[in-house]
């Protein structure tokens, strides 16, 4: 009995002590970042601004205590710090340069391209953007060709060999385990349910994945040879070459590199261009530091805002951490654009859509509260990576829309799922019976297949919310609905096309549908605010889920682009069954 008691007792004695530690240790580790967060940044003299591009890339930047945690490759760096870190290092004296480190980055290319615009920007104030890669990306390639000197290591390459789209397919494997997906769709270029269904691409499909791979690529090449000054001939030829398996001295052969020089001597290399000496000191600021230095902008005190409101991921898009963390919460956005409706300080709105789509019936919401704020005040929206399905849908209504000639937008279009899964409650021995009272009372149970009345009553429901999409579409854009009907199909567009066709209004980012904004609004005077406001430091402490966070961020890390699917796939029961969604996921490489 004594030894009992001895046990015990020393074991809820190491429990206490523990639980004091860490409490202690999580305190000064709160405190650590806290001060480090709100301190600014001094800028001193001869400082180099350097933008490492690893890890992954959001449209916004949201703080996270269990981020050190994660590794660099695993980290979220926001496209709005990106952004505006560049244009306070333009308008700061004290800083001579960019030196923008390329590894490998998760990014769209429409978020590539403003950054690229951005530091092309930037040389326009005679301060020097230099590149440096061990190993460059195609998409950080294409990023750091703008800048006036690429330097690569002596035993580096630059991953240069054109674009490839790879979606999987997971019907065979359904299949495997008895399970049946049954489809109702509008659109004959409408393939998010195609992996689902069929084990290649249709026709359809391969035709417009081609023709806005293509539509990017040219893109690329029109951009990197301005920038490089080699033309896009040679550019295809290296391309077709597979540089990366050549050594390093045949990209600058081929002009995509200027110099060779190893990571050790790059330092002493930017000083040269800053006219220093190697024994100078050279601040280098990083992102984080950046974020932290104050703008040198003077005070607005006119009391205008222009808002610049953020709506990204997939609309209504089920309870995993990731999406509804990073998801677009169609009754929080109705709830933020009508108190920005009802601010008068606020004068004109830009919507900063970057959504594949998702929940129709979210999505319609989203497009009413957008079509009452702009009875108030102009709307601009401003598209990112994606604006498609139902980031169009939310879209349309607005006064205007400016895309990246990158973006993929389009996709007009609905289908629906149910899940058959006799085949696999078969291998397992389960059965099912019914007692139900009316004709439709066993509706959806996904022991069965769904029968022809059931069926007619889905694609009834699917059509209706297809006419419904176009009717938006056209009322929103001035086309008459027979014309939406062309272009629409659910097919994707690119940006630049989709001005072409009337979807889009002006090719540019989010600086271009500000400036359109301030302009439609009259403004002389103003700030600009973001919305909605971030979240606080303890706020996030409280609201993340520890395990469920870093689970996401190490798994999206590991399969990229895939990520989003397996994960609509686990949480397949918490999506709208009716869906105005972008292909699930294009595995652009």
């Amino acid at each position: 009995m004594k030894d009992f008691f001895k046990f015990t007792l020393a074991t809820i004695t190491g429990i206490i002590v523990s639980c004091v530690v860490l409490f202690f240790v999580s305190i000064l580790i709160l405190f650590s970042m806290l001060s480090s967060s709100e301190s600014e940044t001094q800028v001193r003299k001869n400082s180099v601004m350097m933008l490492d591009m690893r890890g992954m890339l959001s449209e916004r930047s949201q703080d996270n205590p269990f981020d050190m945690f994660l590794s660099e490759d695993e980290t979220t760096y926001g496209l709005d710090d990106i952004l505006s870190s560049i244009q306070k290092a333009k308008d700061n004296e004290n800083i001579k340069g960019i030196y923008l480190q390329a590894g490998s980055m998760g990014a769209g290319f429409a978020s590539i391209e403003e950054i690229r615009k951005a530091l092309a920007d930037f040389k326009t104030s005679g301060k020097f953007v230099v590149a440096y890669g061990d190993q460059y990306s195609q998409r950080l390639y294409y990023l750091a060709s703008v800048a006036d000197k690429v330097i690569l290591n002596p035993q580096g390459s630059i991953g240069w060999y054109g674009l490839a789209s790879t979606p999987v397919f997971y019907k065979d494997l359904l299949s495997k385990i008895g399970v049946e997906m049954q489809v109702f769709k509008v659109g004959t270029y409408k393939s998010a349910v195609e992996p689902f269904i069929s084990t290649e691409m249709s026709p359809a499909n391969r035709e417009q994945v081609t023709v806005f791979l293509d539509g990017i690529w040219g893109q690329m090449l029109g951009d990197i040879s301005e920038s490089r000054g080699v033309s896009k001939e040679k550019l295809n030829e290296a391309a077709d070459k597979m540089l990366m398996f050549y050594p390093a001295e045949d990209c600058v052969e081929y002009g995509l590199a200027d110099t060779l020089i190893y990571k050790n001597d790059v330092r002493n290399y930017l000083k040269t261009l800053i006219g220093i000496d190697e024994d100078d000191r050279m601040p280098v600021l990083t992102l984080k530091d950046m974020v932290n230095v104050k703008k040198n902008v003077p005070k607005d005190k006119s009391g205008n805002i222009v808002a610049v409101y953020y709506a990204y991921g997939a609309i209504d898009s089920g309870s995993s951490y990731a999406d509804s963390e990073n998801g677009i919460n169609s009754e929080k956005v109705i709830r933020d654009l009508r108190k920005l409706k009802e601010n008068e300080d606020v004068k004109a709105v830009v919507l900063r859509v970057n959504s594949p789509g998702g929940s129709a019936f979210g999505s319609e919401q989203i497009w009413y509260a957008v079509t009452e704020l702009k009875k108030e005040k102009p709307v601009i929206v401003s598209m990112g990576d994606y604006a498609a399905s139902g980031g169009y849908y939310i879209s349309c209504n607005a006064d205007s829309i400016v895309a990246d000639p990158t973006t993929l937008t389009g996709s007009i279009g609905i289908f629906g799922m149910f899940p058959n899964v006799k085949g696999l409650t078969d291998k397992i021995g389960l059965s099912f019976d019914v007692v139900k009272t009316n004709t439709y009372s066993d509706f959806g149970m996904m022991g069965r297949a769904l029968n022809d009345g059931e069926k007619a009553l889905m694609q009834n429901m699917v059509n209706e919310g297809y006419e419904l999409f176009v009717k938006r579409c056209a009322e929103g854009r001035g086309m008459t609905t027979d014309e939406i009907k062309k272009i629409a199909e659910g097919r994707v567009w690119t940006g630049a096309k989709a001005k072409e066709l009337g979807l889009v209004d002006e090719l540019g980012g989010l600086d271009k549908a500000l400036e359109m904004a301030i302009a439609k609004a009259g403004l002389d005077a103003y700030t600009v605010m973001s919305y909605p406001g971030k979240k606080s430091f303890f706020e996030t402490l409280m609201d993340t889920n520890p395990g469920g966070y870093i689970q996401s961020r190490m798994l999206k890390g590991k399969v990229g682009e895939l990520y989003n699917q397996f994960d609509w796939l686990n949480n397949f029961e918490n999506y709208d069954k009716i869906q105005a969604r972008v292909p699930f996921e294009l595995n652009i490489n």
